[in-house]
């Protein structure tokens, strides 16, 4: 944050974060630690059972945990990402 700009304030609402969208001069705050956000709106029509170990999933909720999310938002979005990278479908092990 540079001497210039001000930290932005705590919004815990909506309502409050339009409200001031709609009257700063955000060219006035620190935007450094904003990061992109996907939005969840894709329609979810399949469903995913499966069994994990107990350690396994206690470090998956942890990790959730950190990133203020879902654990279950948090397993989509790992695979997506490694949908998202992986170029050609990954071969089942003999």
């Amino acid at each position: 944050m540079n001497a210039k700009t001000k930290p932005l304030p705590s919004l815990r609402s909506d309502a409050q974060a339009e409200a001031f969208v709609a009257s700063a001069d955000l060219t006035e705050y620190d935007l450094s630690g904003f990061r992109p956000m996907r939005f969840e709106i894709a329609k979810k029509e399949a469903a995913l059972n499966m069994r994990l170990p107990a350690a396994l999933l206690d470090a998956v909720r942890a990790k959730a945990r950190a990133a203020g999310i879902p654990y279950a938002r948090y397993v989509r979005m790992v695979l997506e990402a490694d949908i998202a990278q992986t170029p050609e479908p990954v071969k089942p092990r003999d």
